[in-house]
């Protein structure tokens, strides 16, 4: 059986010392991966939105597969305001739930074509307020254009905020100002891109590697299971308990009980 891993010296740290680990674990994450970045692939500020959005839900790696067509196909926020609904959904349907995101692509291009002059906001609130843009994805495109300073949460930071135990929030909006109490300013923006890698390529949902892990001293490894014995190397796997059918007799025996009563009933009337 797994339990929860549990470190003690951990739960007990004061905030300030929740601020040294915090700096710590994004220090050695830099230094093991100092080219983190973005992977989704854009030219400009409008393909930027429009990758982010279509990445929900759906890996960079398929975005980057349907957006050339995409970007050559709508140009501009005017023409991607102006598309056809059943093309649009046609182009971007194995991304999954492309309908929604369809119409929050034309909603988006829409505002930034009317409101915005076809020009991307880089103020968080004003680009979260167009349609189709959630918080998270206006902190994503206001980090990467280097405008207002913000530490988005999506699935991976969500997760490794937790299992580090910088807070107790589920809502991505208080994991952020969590986050953001924790960490200086001037690493928001990379150390949202270090944690989305990490939890990429190590600090997995279901099996993190945590034996490869270079933050592994730092982490309490909340909600991670801990196996009860360690398997020595070379050893046999232990061998599961054969399951042994009942005897024949016995299902006969039920069989003939549960058949008795209806017999009795036949004599009865008879």
């Amino acid at each position: 059986m797994r339990r929860p891993y549990y470190n003690r010296r951990m739960a007990r740290e004061t905030v300030p010392e929740r601020k040294a680990r915090a700096v710590k674990v994004l220090e050695r994450l830099n230094q093991a991966m100092p080219d983190a970045h973005i992977e989704l692939d854009y030219r400009t500020p409008v393909q930027l939105v429009t990758a982010v959005i279509l990445s929900a839900q759906c890996t960079d790696k398929r975005v980057n597969m349907i957006t050339p067509a995409l970007f050559a196909r709508y140009p501009d926020a005017r023409a991607l305001a102006d598309a056809d609904t059943h093309e649009l959904e046609e182009m971007i349907r194995s991304c999954g739930f492309f309908r929604s995101k369809a119409k929050s692509l034309k909603g988006m291009a829409k505002g930034v074509a009317e409101l915005h002059g076809g020009q991307v906001p880089t103020v968080r609130a004003e680009l979260a307020a167009l349609p189709g843009v959630g918080p998270k994805t206006a902190g994503v495109v206001t980090v990467q254009l280097g405008g207002e300073p913000a530490f988005p949460v999506d699935t991976h930071v969500k997760r490794l905020a937790r299992r580090l135990g910088y807070t107790r929030q589920t809502d991505p909006s208080r994991i952020e100002e969590d986050l953001q109490a924790l960490v200086p300013r001037e690493m928001w923006g990379k150390g949202h891109q270090l944690l989305i890698w990490h939890g990429r390529r190590t600090c997995f949902a279901r099996s993190p590697a945590c034996e490869r892990c270079v933050v592994r001293d730092l982490c309490p490894r909340i909600g991670v299971a801990k196996a009860k014995a360690t398997a020595v190397k070379g050893s046999p796997p232990p061998r599961r308990a054969a399951v042994v059918p009942p005897a024949p007799g016995r299902r006969l025996r039920k069989k003939r009980l549960r058949a008795r009563p209806a017999a009795r009933r036949a004599r009865g009337n008879g």
